[in-house]
């Protein structure tokens, strides 16, 4: 299958490679020094599953230079998402379908404005992943905690051709794969997990063992999974009634040291996904009219330090 990784970080790292290796047509859309090193030796890729380097089909900046694929996997932060729409047209063709697999719930409808002609079916899917992954150094990609996840699917929920491919083209890759019957319930379940651990985890410092063993901060998590399920709901998405006991629960298996790509981003002083997290449940609930103070308080508490690492503030 060919396939585009728009986005080589950590997490388009890491799957690109994986796909590249198992055999399928991988194009890397990467840029500066990652790029570089990437054309010049392969991607390099350390992994609890397995170490690995390989030579993708082709890596780039410009996607016109890729021509149509068959998917596109856009693998940015969640604020890149709107800044990078306008570059996929030259990736699509017909049938194409483009996988956000970043976090929080914006990005299909921000790719949909852009991507969406009148009077065609829509190239836009809902996606999610889990996995803990970083660049090392440029060309180097180290995956290590939790196993890679991948789970996508049309925002109708009506089968596609396109979709079984892909699928299928991770799952013979060994990545474990779904393409869950309602994909909006199964975004708004990541959601609600990473904006509760990555908004705790940046105010405090601390990692998710820490975090769930402290009865205070224990409960300031609990508090911001239950205001997101409420905003959940009060946009007619469809979950289960234990939803926020799930989210936990999951929380509590995770390894003791685990910290999230925002509250790494937040604490390393670098641009991070707070508005699309806890900003993003703070503007929802105020449009829905449901009260979200442990996010608010949480936004408030890291914006000065976001608007610092984005070099509108200085102390």
């Amino acid at each position: 299958m060919r396939i585009a990784i728009y986005g080589t970080g950590g997490v388009g790292g890491y799957f690109g490679g994986v796909l590249a290796r198992a055999g399928e047509e991988v194009i890397l859309i990467s840029r500066g020094k990652h790029l570089h090193a990437i054309q010049e030796n392969g991607l390099k890729v350390d992994s609890i599953k397995g170490d690995f380097q390989v030579k993708p089909a082709l890596a780039t900046n410009d996607p016109a230079q890729a021509g149509p694929v068959e998917a596109v996997l856009v693998c940015v932060k969640a604020w890149q998402v709107p800044e990078i729409a306008a570059a996929l047209p030259p990736l699509l063709g017909p049938e194409t379908i483009v996988v956000p697999l970043g976090n929080g719930v914006d990005a299909p409808a921000q790719l949909k404005a852009v991507l969406d002609q009148p009077g065609q079916a829509s190239h836009v899917l809902g996606g999610l992943c889990q996995i803990s992954s970083y660049i090392v150094e440029p060309g180097h990609i180290r995956h290590a905690g939790i196993e890679p996840f991948v789970a996508f699917g049309p925002l109708d929920n009506k089968p596609r051709p396109m979709v079984e491919r892909l699928r299928q083209a991770f799952a013979g890759a060994g990545v474990k794969v779904d393409v869950p019957a309602d994909i909006q319930a199964a975004m708004w379940n990541k959601f609600i997990f990473i904006s509760a651990i990555s908004g705790v985890g940046a105010v405090t410092r601390a990692p998710a063992g820490t975090l769930r063993s402290i009865p205070e901060t224990r409960r300031i998590l609990e508090a911001a999974i239950r205001e997101t399920v409420a905003v959940a709901r009060a946009s007619q998405v469809s979950l289960p009634e234990d939803e926020a006991e799930r989210v936990l629960a999951f929380i509590d298996s995770l390894p003791v040291g685990t910290a999230a790509s925002m509250q790494r981003d937040i604490m390393e002083g670098r641009p991070s996904e707070l508005e699309a997290q806890n900003g993003a449940v703070v503007r929802m609930g105020l449009e829905l009219g449901v009260p979200t103070p442990a996010h608010a308080f949480i936004f408030g508490s890291l914006l000065p330090l976001e608007r610092k690492a984005r070099g509108q503030a200085q102390f």
